[in-house]
């Protein structure tokens, strides 16, 4: 039996590549196995610091001040980048930092927007601004029918919002931190926005801002690209 054999081709049993024979040096091959695992680790921090600092973030919710819409130990991830858009609305739930201690988060919702004047009597929140001159009571059918919207000793609560400020509430609003006690929100304090309730599974899912059908959610566009 006769066998064909291309001129260029080495004689031998090495292996043989484009009519070249392979090297095989196995401490080459095992640095550029190493260096190739370097790269991908790399790769793959950059990309895991990007979504974490500009796009998503995970926090624990702590406590009650969220029920029934949030509850403790609730694992959750918030999105900046809608804020980085756009201003915050109305109705978000926002993740910040506490204007008396940055180094603690704080969740709530977003109830009075800058340049509006919030008042709270008669567990009632009104909004006064430029489309509502004689104000107009928040419609807040996302919280249960008992629940009391209170302040300091049960009088009338007024307060303006100058700047790039919010007026934020929990939900739970007997036992709630909130700017009825420490204030307006700085937005320069704003995280993110509630996004995701990725534990307990049997709340799993997306979390979408609530709606006020008598009142917007946005002041104006001005706010929108501030």
């Amino acid at each position: 039996m006769s066998i064909f054999r291309s001129k260029r081709e080495p004689k031998g049993s090495g292996e043989v590549l484009n009519d070249l024979p392979l090297e095989n040096d196995p401490v080459k091959d095992f640095f550029y196995f190493v260096w190739d695992l370097l790269k991908t680790g790399i790769i793959v921090f950059i990309i895991a610091f990007l979504i974490r600092y500009f796009l998503i973030q995970p926090f624990i919710v702590e406590g009650s001040s969220m029920l029934p819409n949030y509850v403790d130990q609730e694992y959750l991830l918030a999105e900046k980048l809608s804020f980085a858009l756009s201003a915050p609305k109305r109705g978000d739930v926002v993740i910040f930092k506490y204007p008396n201690n940055p180094s603690i988060n704080y969740i709530k919702r977003v109830i009075g927007l800058p340049g509006e004047t919030v008042e709270i009597a008669n567990n009632k929140v009104t909004i006064f601004n430029k489309d509502h001159l004689n104000g107009v009571v928040l419609n807040e059918d996302y919280l249960p029918g008992s629940t009391q919207t209170l302040t300091a000793e049960n009088k009338i609560f007024s307060t303006n919002l100058s700047g790039s400020t919010y007026f934020v509430m929990g939900d739970n609003r007997e036992h709630s931190s909130d700017s009825r006690e420490w204030g307006a929100l700085p937005r320069a304090n704003i995280v993110g926005r509630s996004w995701l309730t990725v534990k307990p599974f049997d709340r799993f899912g997306i979390q979408h801002r609530v709606s006020y059908p008598n009142i917007s959610i946005l002041l104006n566009k001005y706010l929108a690209l501030e």
